[in-house]
């Protein structure tokens, strides 16, 4: 196994801000992948992201299991095992955090590509790449969501079937997710667009998982209709210790216009509630009380107002006169 070039052993690592790439870590903005990377050109990345609370890495094991699921299908061999990565996120994370503000929190991603392709660089394949980064959270914009919700839209756009490539691995391959995105903004400004497969059972957004509260019990599609979220499963290991019954089930989106609460769940942001849903009102038309009710456990289990934090990034936002737009990361 390669050496790795580690920080603050003498070696050179850079102070400050840093990213890691293929055994050497580089100040953040050189981390950066040739154009003619076979994960730029075919889109053939597989990848985690993971945020920070307190500047430490949240449910890495679990991302880590994920990771190495989908790198054993695509066929992507690093020269690191998956735990000497996630030991390196997690010193990159922590020298990212420690050069900027410690009331901040950072996304973290874990990326890997089969390295060069073949047919742009003279028929010869090259090694597999690995880049580790960091950046800060852009909690600002989407602070104001935890209390007014967010709108969902059914759309055109098909999640990629199973024949392509299982749900179950994560990857860089979106386009139907841009443009889904992209009809949901049409149609309603703002609102996010809810995947569904050819057959109509519910999949996913673009950023998040997706759940329903129907008569205080929460069902969430199964793992064959929806990539199986960290953050998923982490709600559900938050909701049987509240005493909330939880099911998996298909479903339509019937389903999601008369639930009680709709939630979504991402790495990000970690828990946000639909309150509209194909332009009508979901429940009152407000974050509900189980959203409300997870939301105060993942914060007290994490040892932060997850919400108070994003609207303190706000007021420092709007006390510096910079702009913010609603937007959530697509990597995550």
């Amino acid at each position: 196994m390669p050496q790795v070039n580690a920080l603050g052993d003498g070696t050179g690592g850079p102070v400050g801000a840093v990213a890691w790439i293929d055994g050497r870590f580089v100040p953040s903005g050189e981390a950066l992948l040739p154009v003619g990377d076979a994960g730029f050109v075919l889109g053939t990345t597989v990848t985690e992201q993971l945020r920070t609370f307190h500047g430490k890495l949240f449910l890495p094991r679990e991302h880590a299991t994920r990771l190495r699921h989908s790198l054993q299908f695509v066929g992507i061999a690093p020269d690191w095992p998956v735990e000497t990565l996630f030991e390196i996120a997690a010193e990159v994370a922590g020298r990212c955090h420690a050069a900027g503000p410690a009331e901040d929190d950072l996304g973290v991603i874990v990326l890997a590509t089969p390295g060069d392709l073949p047919a742009q660089h003279a028929g010869r394949a090259g090694r597999p790449r690995v880049v580790i980064h960091a950046f800060p959270l852009a909690l600002a914009s989407w602070a104001r969501s935890y209390d007014t919700g967010v709108a969902l839209r059914a759309v055109s756009v098909t999640q990629v079937p199973a024949s392509c490539w299982p749900i179950a691995i994560k990857c860089r391959s979106r386009m139907h997710y841009h443009l889904a995105d992209r009809e949901a903004h049409r149609t309603e400004p703002g609102a996010r667009g809810l995947v569904l497969h050819a057959d109509g059972r519910v999949s996913e957004t673009a950023t998040a998982n997706v759940a329903i509260v129907r008569d205080g019990t929460i069902l969430t599609p199964p793992d064959g209709d929806a990539l199986a979220g960290v953050s998923l499963g982490h709600l559900r290991s938050l909701a049987l210790a509240e005493g909330i019954a939880w099911q998996e089930a298909t479903l339509r989106a019937a389903d999601l216009a008369t639930a009680d609460e709709i939630l979504l769940t991402s790495t990000p942001t970690c828990l946000l509630a639909a309150t509209r849903f194909d332009g009508r009102p979901v429940g009152h038309g407000s974050p509900g009380p189980i959203h409300r009710r997870l939301l105060a456990a993942w914060s007290r289990g994490v040892a932060l107002d997850i919400a108070a934090q994003a609207r303190a990034a706000l007021d420092r936002t709007a006390g510096a006169g910079a702009p913010t737009v609603t937007v959530e990361d697509p990597a995550a």
